[in-house]
């Protein structure tokens, strides 16, 4: 008899999402999005993320179930996003994990998001080599770290955001340009017609593994605020600044696999998603020597099926089930991939 179902839940932005997954194999997942209400805004509004939750969850893990084939019954174990998140968007997700936990009398484990993203890759090429370097960017976080064993070790930190993200930078820089939100698909799209060698914008903090976006960001929206009374060349300041965000992220991530003598890098998270740091992190690493792996666009945004692949590890490493009185950590800092007390696992 194989390891249970783990039904994962992922409810810390905008995207509402359920996955099922048993010994590293995806069953089944369905994701609902709340990004057009929130697009008017320019950015996500908690409050209706929260909302959204609400109405969302139970149609996507049925819409989950039903593509695996499977009935409520059948799920063995429950993962939920437990931090870092929007709290109330936390809050959704953790009462309706509870609930479907406690209802079929089920262990249920808190999952660091950013876990979720690492282990989103596994649903794809399978286990993680011990030991890879790991790049996670998304829309809040950009991070660089040596990765063990997930379900058991410390993720050990080389580098991190000072500031802004790389997917915030996205954002904030398309609004300056009078792209739509989300920032990051409008800019890549807006790319592909542009030149990148035809604004030089900065490459922050050279000789750090940590990430600094927030003096590019205004060096992109100075350029185009150069251009008032004149028609903004777009197409071209987005892909030099597409250029300038691929260039630091993949010169840094290959940096630190040759100095830790890593062979393997996994590029994760949304802007993972990204065509030319999909691009440039294969060139480089093909230049290093060191193998490169991506998940595909759809498991680099925000999803429950990375969440149900964290649980599915954890629950196969003999990882301790969370405590009834478990709660949310908004802005919980990454450590380990289990986000609530018994770290202990199986000898």
């Amino acid at each position: 008899m194989g390891s249970p179902v783990v039904l994962g839940i992922e409810s810390s932005c905008d995207e509402t999402g359920a996955g099922l997954v048993r010994d590293g194999r995806l069953l089944g997942e369905a994701v609902a999005s709340s990004m057009e209400a929130h697009a008017r805004f320019g950015g996500v509004v908690p409050e209706i993320a929260a909302r959204a939750h609400v109405h969302a969850l139970r149609p996507v893990v049925r819409r989950a179930l039903d593509g695996a084939g499977l009935r409520l019954s059948d799920v063995g174990a429950v993962a939920v996003t437990t931090g870092p998140g929007l709290s109330g968007a936390l809050q959704v997700g953790l009462a309706g994990a509870k609930g479907i936990a406690y209802g079929l009398g089920v262990p249920l484990y808190g999952v660091h998001h950013l876990a979720g993203h690492v282990a989103a890759d596994t649903l794809e090429h399978g286990p993680l080599p011990d030991p890879c370097v790991v790049l996670i960017v998304s829309g809040g976080h950009t991070s660089l770290v040596l990765v063990r064993d997930l379900a058991r070790d410390p993720l050990v930190h080389l580098g991190d955001t000072l500031d802004d993200a790389a997917g915030e930078c996205f954002d904030k820089v398309a609004r300056a340009f009078g792209l739509p939100y989300p920032g990051g698909p409008a800019v890549d799209r807006a790319a592909r017609g542009g030149d990148p060698r035809a604004v030089a914008f900065p490459r922050p903090l050279p000789g750090s593994y940590d990430f600094s976006f927030s003096g590019l960001k205004t060096a992109a929206a100075r350029w185009a605020e150069s251009h008032a009374g004149r028609e903004l060349p777009v197409a071209d300041g987005a892909a030099s600044l597409q250029e300038a965000v691929a260039d630091v992220l993949t010169r840094k991530a290959v940096a630190a696999c040759t100095e830790y003598g890593v062979g393997t890098l996994v590029v994760v998270g949304g802007v993972a998603a990204n065509s030319r740091v999909r691009a440039l992190a294969g060139e480089r690493c093909r230049a290093a020597g060191v193998r490169l792996r991506v998940p595909p666009p759809r498991l680099c945004t925000d999803n429950g099926a990375m969440i149900a692949a964290v649980g599915d590890l954890l629950v196969r490493a003999g990882a301790a089930p969370a405590p009834p009185d478990m709660s949310i950590d908004p802005s919980a800092p990454l450590e380990y991939a289990v986000l609530h007390p018994g770290l202990a696992v199986a000898a």
